[in-house]
C-alpha cells in the first residue's frame, strides 16, 4: 500500500443509495480512501422529519469540500442518469481539475 490511499470522492444521485453504498464498499475494500455524500433519510430515525433547504444547501456545499480533497470523483450513475446536482458536482470537479470517471457510460452529458 502506497504511504496515502488513493482519495476518491463518489457523486451521484441519492435515489441510488444502494448503488453508492456498492461503489464505497468495493472502492474501500481495494484500500481507496472514500468520501461520499451524504445520503439523509427522508426522515430522521429520532423522528426529527426531513431536512429543510438550508440543510440541503449546507449538505450540497459540503460535498463540494469533498471533491476538494479527492484525488479524482467517480460518479455512480445507473442507466446514464445525471441528475442537476450531480452535474452541478461534475462540472465543479471539472473546473479544479479532478479527474472524473463515470459507473456507466451511457451519462447523458
Amino acid at each position: 500500500m502506497p504511504d496515502r490511499p488513493e482519495i476518491v470522492c463518489l457523486c451521484g444521485s441519492i435515489r441510488f443509495a444502494d448503488e453508492l453504498d456498492a461503489a464505497n464498499r468495493a472502492l474501500t475494500l481495494e484500500g481507496v480512501i472514500v468520501v461520499a455524500p451524504s445520503v439523509p433519510p427522508r426522515t430522521d430515525a429520532h423522528g426529527d422529519g426531513p431536512i429543510t433547504e438550508e440543510q440541503r444547501e449546507t449538505l450540497s456545499a459540503l460535498h463540494l469540500r469533498k471533491i476538494d480533497l479527492a484525488d479524482r470523483v467517480l460518479v455512480v450513475n445507473p442507466g446514464g442518469y445525471l441528475g442537476e446536482s450531480t452535474s452541478r458536482e461534475i462540472a465543479y470537479a471539472r473546473e479544479t481539475g479532478k479527474p472524473v470517471s463515470f459507473s456507466d457510460d451511457r451519462r447523458a452529458e
